[in-house]
This record gives C-alpha cells, sequence and structure tokens, in this order.
C-alpha cells in the first residue's frame, strides 16, 4: 500500500478519485503540531531550539495516519505546493518517525491543480523534501513567536488593556491608525469650477473652464464664490469658437491573470468580500480540481494553459479578439522559488463553477484569466478646445470612446477610487470655427477631500506596495485586527479604535524600529534568502533577537506610571486639541465648577484600559474615554433634558448609568429607556427620539408576508424575521436599511448557517486556541453566553460582558472548563425492587 498525506478531506477525496486501488489518501486537516503557547517553545540560549505539540484534537487523527503508515510501502507527501504545505509535510514525517511508524521510502509530490493529469504527472515525478523551505517555515514561525511572546507580556504590564502585537500585525494596524491621523489633521480647501453646457448639431455636451483671463486655472485658482462668478460672468458674456480639434488612439492592455493578492483586492472591490472569505472560497475551488493553487505571487501561466486559454477565446469570439502571439507575463515575486503559476482555471471549457459566493470568485478567475490572453482594448480620445475673441478665456472638451472592444468585452479591473479624469462618452462633429449654442454656464462649489480610509483591497494593495508581510498571510492579519477589536469596519472601511490606536502610539514610541515600514519589509526579504538558500535561519534570528530582546527589557524596566507619561505627551495633540473658547486644553471643567484648585487633565492607566483624568483625582471624578478627545467626560456631566417628545410632550433626558450613557422618555415604570451606541459621534435629541422609537418596521417580507423588524440588541443592531436574524454593521443602517436590502442580508444569513433555524451567529471571535487549534468564539447561548473552541463550551461569568471578552480570558475559561472534563450526568437511584413475599411456612408431616 502507499499512503499519500494532504491537508483536507476534501482534495483527499478528489485525488483519491485520480489514483489506483494501490493508494490510500488521508488528510492531516491542516498543521499537526505547533510551538506550545508559552514561555520556552524557542530557546534563543540553546541555538534557537524549538518544541513542537500534537494538537490536541489531532491525535485521533495523527494515530490513523501514523497506523495507515506502518503499513505501507511508501508514504507520498502531497501537501500544498508552498512554505507552508512543506512545513506540514516535515512535521508529518517528524512525527511518523518519532513513533517508528515511518516507512523506508518517503516522497515528496507537489502539483499546482488537482486534476487527474497534474496529480498522475506529479507521481511520477517525487523529490525530497526542500530543507531551504523548511528553514525559512522555521525562521518565520520562531520569529513570530519571539516576537509575539516576548512583547505582549511587556503590553499587558505596562499598557493595560493591550491583548497583543504581532510582527506584521502592527504595521498593518499602524498604516490604518496614520490614515485616521492624516484624516484628522486634513484642512479642506474650498475651490470652484466654471462648466459650460453646450450643443452642437443636437447632441450636448459639457466644457469646462481651463484658463480665465489669461491665466491657466489650476485646482485652487477659484478658491472662492466671488472669483467663481466673475469667471462664469465672462463665459456667459463670451462667444466662444472651436479652435483646436485632437484625436489620440489609445490602447489598454489586459491585466495578467491573478495572484493571492490581486485576487482579495478585486473580490473586495467587485464582489464585497472580505480577504479571509475570498481565501476560504478559493480553497474550496482549488480543492474540487476548479482552480490553480490560490497561493501565489506568479503570473505565468502554463503553456498548455494558455493555448487553451486561446482555443477558448476563439471558440467564442471572432478572430479580432485574439491577438497573433500569446500574452506572457513576468512574475514580480522577489522569490522565484516560491512563485507559482497564477490563479486560472483548470478547464477553459467550464465558465460556471461551483454554487453562490463560489460561482461568483469562479466567474471573477475565469473572465480575469481569459481576458489575460486576449487583445487590446482600443479606444479613441477627443480634446476639443475653444476660445473666446480675445483668447482670454478658453473652454475644453474631452470624450472617449472605445472603437474596439477587445479583452474589454469579458472583463475591466475595478480601482479602489475613481478618477476625476475619466470622461468617457461621444463628443458631436465639430470643426474649427464652429461656435456651439451655449445653454447654460455653471459655477460649482467642491471642497478637497480627504485621504480616503482603507478598504480591505487598498490595505492588501499598499501592503504588497510597502513589501510587508506575505500575500498568503493578509487575510489571517486583518481577521486578528479585527478579532482584538483593534480596528472596526463601517461600510467596508477600517476605522482605528481607541485600543489600536493607544498601542501603536505605545510601539511607536517605545519599539519604532520594530514597527517601521523598512525594517519590516527589510526582515520579509531577508526570510526570503533563507528560503533559496542564500542565508542561514539561525544567524537571521540570532540578529533579531540581539536587539529587540535588551530592548523589551528596558522597557519592563519602566514603571507603569513613566510610561503613561510618555504616552501622555506623545499624544498631547489629539488627546488635548485646541479648544474654541481659548482655554488651556487641559483644563479640568469639572474643578472648575466647583471651585477647585489645580484641576489639569492627565493620560491615566487603568485596570481595563487608559483613560484621562484630572489631577485631582480621585476627589475629583472626572473621567474621560481615551476615544473622546476635547469631550467633556464620562462623568455625567453632559447628562440632562435634551427636548420633549413631540408626540408625548415628555422630557427626553440624557443619562449615564452603570453600564454607559443612556437616553429615557418619560418617569417611572413606564419610563422608556435606550442605550446610546458608540459609533453616534453627532448625538442630538433627534437621534435619541429615533432610539427610543425602535423597533423599526421595516415592512412584510415579499414572501412571506411576515415583518421584518430592524433593532438595536445586547449584540449590536440587527434586523428579525420569523425568528430569524441577521447582523447590521452600524447604527445608521438600523434606520436606513430598505425592504431590498434587508431582504438580502436575511437570506445571505440564512445561508451561513445552512438554512432552517441554523447556529446562532458568533458575538465575536477570537482566533484559534493555542492547544486545539479550533476557533475561540463568544456564542449566545439559551442558558446564558458562552466561549467555545468547538470541542469545549464554558460559561461567561455574570459580571462579564460576552462582547468584553479577550481572548486570553477566553483561553482560561475553557482550559478550566476541560480540566473538569466532561460533565457527569446525574444518574437516577434505580428503583427500589419490592421486598419478596415470604412463602408460608411448610406444615409438619404428623409423625
Amino acid at each position: 500500500m502507499q499512503l499519500v498525506i494532504v491537508e483536507s478531506p476534501a482534495k483527499a477525496k478528489t485525488i483519491e478519485k485520480y489514483l489506483g486501488k494501490d493508494f490510500k489518501v488521508l488528510a492531516s486537516y491542516g498543521h499537526v503540531r505547533d510551538l506550545p503557547p508559552k514561555d520556552g517553545s524557542v530557546r534563543p540560549d540553546e541555538d534557537f531550539a524549538m518544541d513542537w505539540e500534537l494538537y490536541r484534537d489531532k491525535q485521533s487523527r495523527f494515530k490513523e495516519i501514523s497506523d495507515n503508515a506502518k503499513k505501507a510501502d511508501r508514504l507520498v507527501l502531497a501537501t500544498d505546493p508552498d512554505r507552508e504545505g512543506e512545513a506540514i509535510s516535515w512535521h508529518v514525517r517528524e512525527l511518523l518517525q518519532k513513533r517508528k511508524a515511518l516507512p523506508e521510502k518517503v516522497d515528496r509530490v507537489t502539483f499546482n491543480a488537482i486534476t487527474k493529469q497534474a496529480v498522475t504527472d506529479a507521481m511520477k515525478a517525487p523529490r525530497e523534501l526542500d530543507q531551504d523551505l523548511i528553514d525559512a517555515y522555521l525562521a518565520r514561525r520562531a520569529l513570530d513567536y519571539l516576537y509575539g511572546f516576548t512583547l505582549s507580556p511587556v503590553l499587558w504590564r505596562r499598557l493595560p488593556g493591550a491583548k497583543s502585537a504581532g510582527r506584521v500585525q502592527s504595521v498593518a494596524l499602524r498604516l490604518i491608525v496614520d490614515r485616521e491621523i492624516e484624516i484628522e489633521h486634513f484642512k479642506a480647501d474650498e475651490y470652484w469650477s466654471v462648466l459650460a453646457k453646450l450643443e452642437q448639431d443636437g447632441t450636448e455636451f459639457d466644457a469646462r473652464l481651463v484658463k480665465f483671463d489669461g491665466k491657466k486655472l489650476q485646482k485652487l485658482t477659484l478658491g472662492d464664490e466671488g472669483s467663481a462668478k466673475a469667471a462664469k460672468k465672462a463665459v456667459e458674456d463670451a462667444r466662444f469658437t472651436v479652435e483646436e480639434i485632437e484625436t489620440k488612439p489609445l490602447k489598454r492592455s489586459p491585466a495578467p491573470p491573478f495572484t493571492t493578492s490581486t485576487l482579495q483586492q478585486e473580490a473586495a472591490r467587485k464582489l464585497g468580500y472580505s480577504a479571509s472569505h475570498t481565501m476560504r472560497l478559493a480553497q474550496s475551488l482549488y480543492e474540487a480540481g476548479h482552480i490553480t493553487y490560490m497561493r501565489t505571487d506568479g503570473v505565468q501561466m502554463d503553456p498548455s494553459a494558455i493555448d487553451a486559454c486561446r482555443k477558448a477565446i476563439a471558440d467564442r469570439y471572432d478572430a479580432y479578439y485574439l491577438p497573433d502571439k500569446p500574452r506572457f507575463y513576468a512574475t514580480k515575486a522577489k522569490n522565484a522559488q516560491e512563485a507559482h503559476e497564477a490563479i486560472r482555471p483548470t478547464d477553459f471549457r467550464k465558465d460556471r463553477a461551483g454554487s453562490g459566493d463560489e460561482a461568483k470568485l469562479y466567474d471573477l478567475i475565469f473572465k480575469r484569466a481569459m481576458a489575460s490572453q486576449m487583445a487590446s482594448a482600443n479606444l479613441e480620445r477627443t480634446t476639443i478646445t475653444l476660445r473666446d475673441g480675445t483668447g482670454k478665456h478658453e473652454l475644453r472638451a474631452t470624450g472617449q470612446v472605445v472603437k474596439f472592444p477587445g479583452y474589454f468585452a469579458v472583463y475591466q479591473e475595478g480601482r479602489d477610487e475613481p478618477s476625476e479624469d475619466d470622461e468617457d462618452g461621444l463628443l458631436p462633429n465639430m470643426n474649427k470655427g464652429d461656435s456651439p449654442l451655449k445653454k447654460v454656464v455653471e459655477a460649482n462649489q467642491h471642497f478637497t477631500q480627504p485621504p480616503p480610509r482603507f478598504s480591505e483591497a487598498s490595505l492588501v494593495k499598499r501592503l504588497e506596495e510597502l513589501g510587508i508581510g506575505r500575500p498568503s498571510t493578509y487575510a489571517s492579519t486583518l481577521q486578528t485586527l479585527r478579532d482584538r477589536n483593534y480596528v472596526r469596519m463601517e461600510k467596508n472601511r477600517f476605522f482605528a479604535e481607541e485600543s489600536g490606536r493607544l498601542l501603536t502610539a505605545f510601539l511607536e514610541r517605545f519599539f519604532e524600529r520594530y514597527v517601521s515600514f523598512d525594517f519590516t519589509a527589510g526582515m520579509e526579504d531577508e526570510l526570503d534568502t533563507v528560503s533559496d538558500g542564500r542565508e542561514e535561519w539561525k544567524k537571521l534570528l540570532a540578529e533579531f533577537w540581539k536587539d529587540f530582546k535588551p530592548k523589551t527589557e528596558e522597557i519592563m524596566e519602566k514603571k507603569p506610571s513613566e510610561v503613561t507619561e510618555v504616552l501622555d505627551d506623545f499624544l498631547s495633540d489629539y488627546l488635548f486639541p485646541e479648544r474654541a473658547d481659548g482655554k488651556d486644553p487641559r483644563h479640568c471643567p469639572l474643578c472648575e465648577t466647583e471651585g477647585r484648585e489645580g484641576g489639569r487633565l492627565a493620560l491615566r492607566g487603568g485596570r481595563y484600559g487608559a483613560f484621562v483624568a484630572c489631577a485631582n483625582y480621585p476627589e475629583c471624578k472626572f473621567t474621560r474615554q481615551f476615544a473622546k478627545p476635547g469631550s467633556e467626560g464620562d462623568d455625567g456631566a453632559n447628562d440632562g433634558v435634551m427636548g420633549e417628545d413631540p408626540d408625548t410632550g415628555l422630557p427626553v433626558e440624557r443619562k449615564t448609568g452603570r453600564f454607559g450613557p443612556y437616553v429615557q422618555l418619560g418617569e417611572g415604570k413606564d419610563a422608556k429607556r435606550a442605550s446610546i451606541p458608540k459609533d453616534l459621534d453627532d448625538f442630538d435629541l433627534e437621534w435619541a427620539l429615533k432610539l427610543l422609537s425602535l423597533p423599526r418596521i421595516v415592512g412584510a417580507h415579499p414572501e412571506t408576508g411576515k415583518e421584518i423588524e430592524a433593532n438595536i440588541g445586547r449584540y449590536g443592531p440587527y434586523l428579525r424575521h420569523d425568528g430569524k436574524y441577521a447582523k447590521l454593521t452600524s447604527t445608521r443602517d438600523v434606520f436606513e436599511t430598505g425592504m431590498n436590502a434587508a431582504v438580502s442580508l436575511l437570506a445571505e444569513a440564512a445561508n451561513r448557517k445552512g438554512g432552517g433555524r441554523g447556529k446562532a451567529e458568533p458575538i465575536k471571535t477570537l482566533g484559534e486556541h493555542p492547544t486545539s487549534g479550533g476557533e475561540i468564539k463568544v456564542m449566545p447561548g439559551r442558558y446564558g453566553p458562552y466561549v467555545t473552541d468547538g470541542t469545549t463550551n464554558a460559561t461567561i461569568p455574570k459580571d462579564v460582558k460576552p462582547e468584553d471578552v479577550t481572548e486570553a480570558q477566553a483561553i482560561e475559561l475553557i482550559d478550566a472548563r476541560a480540566a473538569k472534563g466532561p460533565a457527569k450526568k446525574k444518574r437516577k437511584a434505580p428503583a427500589k425492587k419490592a421486598a419478596a413475599k415470604k412463602k408460608p411456612a411448610a406444615k409438619k408431616k404428623a409423625d
């Protein structure tokens, strides 16, 4: 028997169909072991010795592999063709060798697609395990372990409320926080544009004023209404004639097939998928044999695939759509050893595969790959210049038409932000000397816009541009930032949370080198040199450790108050912005009203994180959340009557309770109350009345006729219909979601649950359990919220809010519950048997 090891059962099932009866294919279910999540798993003082531990939930699965390996003549390690795949194969071999179950013959095979041809060809061309790739894995795993397990304890002790830091995660967070700071510091500039609406031979078109009074207009030249009106009047009074007509041919070539990062970006732009969702779908398509391997930096396609693609184009379109020669794309991957073929369909005759979201992603991959081998699109751009009689004023009209669509017939690449320069459309035929009819002239006011917040697509693109991380890790990196509550997503954009901002400030101030873009990108380059054999992995770790360890020890020696004092100064502009009344931004408003001296505000560290408090604390009760710079605090200073409800005439009051601020309508038992959500920065009476009016009825579901309700619950905003729920992104969505969107969201939620009642949606996810490897989730339960790793469920204490549970707390609860063993069922006492009736004594026979 020949034993074949792959990662997943789906992949095993597909491959087993292609191999003969002599083969047994088993799945490792991903990695089988990892570094134990405790100090000492990597020991720098012992030449970076590493301890490995078999995942608890893999015990029985690996026993099956081990038992079959003992009976096998040959072991074929057929895991994925990248560094992680090589590492899984290495772990399996090492464990089998340790258990004395390793067959005499061990081979490594790789294939870029799970098709019969690819698998059978790979089996005929085995190789040895690639030690350079294994060393690169060991270096990266040890580096990330040393970074996280050395720095995280510093955070826990010197930055209350911080959860963890990661080598790539921290830099990605810094990008999000830096963009937030850019937006806060941005000052909008006013500018105006003048647009003339003209008509020639019955065709209307727009012409923009580009020269006024002999001066060429820049974007901000017309900076006020007065100058804009003067320019508008000049255009209205002048007679413009066509002076120049310029027509230029343009050619646009298709983009190459997808790499991992471009697939994540385009799926986010066009389908709205998160990076993690995209990779899960791509994994399923790959394992089903529909697409090639989905973790790749390469843009090249196999020559046979190019031939198949060109044939598919020829079958679907006429000869003009097929270029004379195939297109060849060069990979930009720094490490050619890990640059595989681009992501493409395994069969270009199939334009559909999978169902639901999988089908949509396959369609995207299919069209992108096909378009990459199609003819260029031919366009024509026309620019018409019109001048008045004096030559001082000039209008310009531009138009662009597609003369031949080429690859546009199949696919056009999306963009993160629209361009202001795009002016598609056809201009009327005009000749020099023509004077189009002037219908109306507009002067339009504009304001410069701040840089946009990152979407998943633009953040992945930026990380790749900087050379930080690797495309295969982006999905898990971004998910970790969300799971740690360092960021939140609103309308598919990243917003930095207070904990993320504080962590970034701490790292920038005390570990500046290790969150710098150059250092992190340089480390990636060094890790790549290990994978192609140009650098020894332990030497790389030694260079990192000799500077990093002393730095953590230096910060650990500082008192928490010293750290807070430094951060108070570092974040001064953010925490204490200039006040409109000219007073000292650190002036305590409560001390002023109560006549106390010395009331100045400063950053403090508390058990649950940083906050702003008065120097007279605790005598002065003024406090303010870290995330509310310049606000009047959380001490109830904002409490009071906000106004009257126009329907009842009852007062609407803002109050502060044990669980934060809320609004109340009326008094006593009949009073109605509603918590004030954190995502409402412009909270006023109108919002108070909206919250008090909940739940909101969206309308009757078109299929069932039953009402759809929008409301805010314990776990955030949601939709409810016929006992089924769907999450909403923000408080505003509760009031803005219409019928079409509501029906779609409810359907998507039902699909995620597998239809029917399904399982409840998790309140939050917290990453993998360090021992079991299962995903940790905080779940609502019939008897109260609980945490689970998929194997063990542990009840959350009543004094802890489920949404506030940290990963460390969840692990502690799960481990404590697991240590107690399975819950013992109470056994009913067996029913007492009725006492046996005594037989009457036998009569003695008479003598």
